[in-house]
């Protein structure tokens, strides 16, 4: 049994609070700090919860919260911007569907019930440092206060503090030659009430589902290659991005059709899709990473979240059966670096292909079918993401 008994949780976004449950159900009593003075309620774009991440998800008991907020996805259909058919990708049939939502309603679900589950929330707390001793660590923050308990996780997102306070030397995110965008269109289109629909355009990508509600929310990247943050991408006024993205999908099925019907609130501009590469070092004696701070494949994967959920509860688990926290970390690293590695690697394969040419469509278009009995059938494509299942109950050797 460990001798961790407190931890102080940085970064109230998804994976904070997804890891505050998850050390709770531990024995560790966790405490959530967000840098800024309010929730993210409301802000965000799309995402898919991949059924890895349910499953994650079940173990905190924030899989049916989660399930009740979000869309059963079951297939993934592929059009060319002609509105031709490439491809159709049913999911694992033995498999709950992966559930889209908003990102707004997933950290709704999760906040909601972590606070059931009795966890606390301190707002407008941004660290600034962190002091580690033989026995503990001290969290400083912006305002002049600080805040003790044995160690400390960094769920504080791709832009992390504590990253940077492990190891002053760690890589940033690197940014992807794609824009990202993300708008609900005040429109249903024909389609499958449970797919998404990938379209691969003349100049962009752009993908679409057509909600409950009878509106379609819908997701772009384009290529640009100077990088944008979030903030840039949002000093421009949502009437010329609007403009402009009716430019680049004017002959695309169906981007005018979404375009007409996004209102200027509706639209959601986030900048250059960002990624992190490999981190040498995931720890220190008492602070440790989890989510996108150490982790974030490009929204490509389809499992950003997901994975974020299995890290925390692994690392949860490790720090229930390992006798300190410097074991737990190493246990815990050895336990994900190799799996979230290769998802990011498969993103970035993904990413490449969305600013494919006419002529790379066309032969996408023509070998499709075989790739559909080979190297693409669904078992082979997704089994090895999507059958992954943490163990809650089974004990967690040193390795």
């Amino acid at each position: 049994m460990t001798a961790v008994r407190t931890a102080l949780v940085i970064g109230g976004g998804i994976a904070g609070p997804v890891t505050a449950m998850a050390l709770r159900r531990a024995g560790v009593e966790a405490t959530v700090f967000e840098a800024y003075a309010g929730s993210a309620d409301g802000i965000g774009g799309t995402l898919t919860i991949a059924p890895n991440g349910l499953d994650a998800l079940r173990a905190v008991g924030a899989d049916d919260p989660v399930r009740a907020v979000g869309q059963p996805v079951a297939y993934t259909v592929i059009n060319d911007g002609a509105g031709r058919r490439i491809g159709e990708f049913p999911g694992l049939r033995d498999l709950q569907p992966s559930q889209a939502m908003w990102r707004s309603q997933l950290y709704r679900a999760v906040h909601e019930h972590a606070r059931a589950c009795g966890v606390s929330f301190e707002y407008g707390r941004r660290l600034v440092a962190a002091d580690e001793s033989p026995t503990g660590v001290t969290a400083r923050f912006a305002d002049g206060t600080s805040a003790d308990a044995d160690i400390l996780v960094g769920a504080d997102g791709i832009n992390s503090v504590v990253r940077t306070l492990i190891d002053p030397a760690a890589p940033g995110p690197r940014h992807v030659p794609l824009l990202n965008f993300g708008g609900l269109a005040d429109i249903a289109l024909p389609a499958r009430a449970d797919a998404t629909y990938f379209v691969f355009g003349r100049h962009g990508f752009l993908g679409y589902w057509v909600q409950p509600d009878g509106r379609t929310a819908w997701f772009a990247n384009l290529p640009h290659r100077t990088p944008m943050t979030t903030s840039q991408a949002r000093e421009v006024p949502a009437r010329e991005w609007l403009r402009r993205l009716h430019e680049i999908y004017a002959h695309d099925v169906p981007g005018p059709d979404l375009l007409r019907h996004t209102r200027e609130e509706e639209l959601v501009a986030l900048g250059s899709v960002a990624i992190m590469p490999s981190v040498p070092r995931w720890h220190s004696d008492r602070m440790v990473l989890v989510g996108d701070s150490v982790h974030a494949p490009s929204p490509s994967s389809g499992q950003g979240a997901s994975l974020a959920a299995e890290s925390a509860v692994q690392l949860a688990r490790c720090l229930r059966d390992l006798p300190d926290a410097p074991a737990a970390f190493s246990a815990y690293v050895r336990l994900r670096r190799g799996r979230v590695e290769k998802v990011a690697a498969r993103a970035a394969r993904t990413n490449n292909s969305k600013a494919l040419g006419p002529f790379a469509i066309t032969m996408m278009r023509m070998m499709m079918p075989v790739a559909m009995r080979t190297f693409l059938r669904p078992e082979r494509a997704l089994g090895v993401e999507q059958r992954h299942h943490v163990r809650w109950d089974a004990p967690v050797g040193a390795l």
